[in-house]
């Protein structure tokens, strides 16, 4: 088993398992030491806990509680890969979910997670502007709203919780040249990052990600036009971490990578892409 810890913060981790087990191997008892949802990406294991077995594919999700015991087994074909989360108590107890829930063992493949399981792995990939972090969180609640039967109720939001969001949102923008996560940014409001979360995405319509993300894409396009920094400079100065994560960003957002936005911006290339040509997804997504 190779695993590789892709997230550590203090509410919520995220790893990658690759089990290279077959059907020759002998399964052996495991317990799990914490709660945990595991979307199954790729292959198929048994699974045998409290006294039921369950066959998970692709799409199913492994649930672990703390303390309780489980067997894994290969019988059909070699290895699987699992995405799994791991929420803290304090997370597992916003939730809001019974402790039967964590108890269940397994739940099969359902719609709702799988979209939310490959969202994860693309944030994972650096192929979305929504957090790792972020994305983990919604999946663990998510799952406890499908497991429990509760209806999705629309959140009411007040004008003190309307001025707390956008006052993070000042507050990201003006940092946004800082290594920024979840945890830090729900901080500034006093909210839990669960509560915070869902508050500065019911008020602006994006994450706190994707708004650090998209504020230091616009810092950038203004330096790009303004100023004659090198492009490497531009990206570390507002907050990338490096350049081809800056580079392929960008082009997701502008449609021309960040030398030719350059050339663009001082009529130096042919015009911008014309508005069809931007990529469908951007700027719309919502995340509730």
């Amino acid at each position: 088993m190779l695993a590789t810890t892709l997230l550590q913060r203090p509410t919520i981790s995220v790893s990658e398992f690759r089990c290279g087990a077959g059907p020759d191997d002998k399964p052996f008892v495991e317990r799990h030491s914490r709660h945990s949802v595991s979307y199954v990406r790729k292959g198929t294991f048994g699974c045998q806990s409290r006294g039921r077995r369950f066959e998970l594919v692709a799409g199913s999700v492994l649930v672990g509680h703390p303390g309780d015991e489980y067997i894994c087994s290969h019988d059909h074909i070699c290895g699987d890969e699992c995405l799994s989360f791991f929420p803290a108590p304090e997370l597992v107890e916003a939730i809001g979910g019974r402790a039967e829930v964590w108890q269940i063992g397994a739940a099969p493949p359902l719609a709702e997670l799988m979209v939310l399981g490959e969202l994860a792995q693309a944030a994972a990939d650096g192929r979305s502007d929504v957090g790792l972090a972020e994305v983990a969180q919604l999946f663990a609640s998510r799952f406890v709203d499908l497991v429990s039967g509760r209806p999705r109720q629309p959140v009411k939001t007040t004008a003190r919780d309307r001025r707390r969001a956008v006052e993070a949102a000042l507050w990201i923008d003006a940092h946004s040249h800082r290594a920024i996560d979840l945890d830090h940014a729900a901080a500034q409001t006093g909210l839990s990052p669960f509560h915070f979360l869902r508050l500065f995405s019911i008020v602006l319509g994006v994450t706190p990600h994707q708004y650090l993300v998209r504020a230091r894409l616009r810092h950038a396009a203004r330096l790009l036009a303004e100023d004659d920094m090198a492009i490497t400079d531009i990206a570390y100065d507002v907050g990338f971490g490096d350049l081809s994560n800056f580079v392929r960003t960008f082009h997701r957002a502008a449609g021309l990578s960040p030398r030719r936005f350059r050339q663009a911006s001082r009529g130096l290339a042919q015009d911008f892409p014309r508005t069809q040509d931007f990529p469908r997804t951007f700027g719309r997504e919502r995340m509730g």
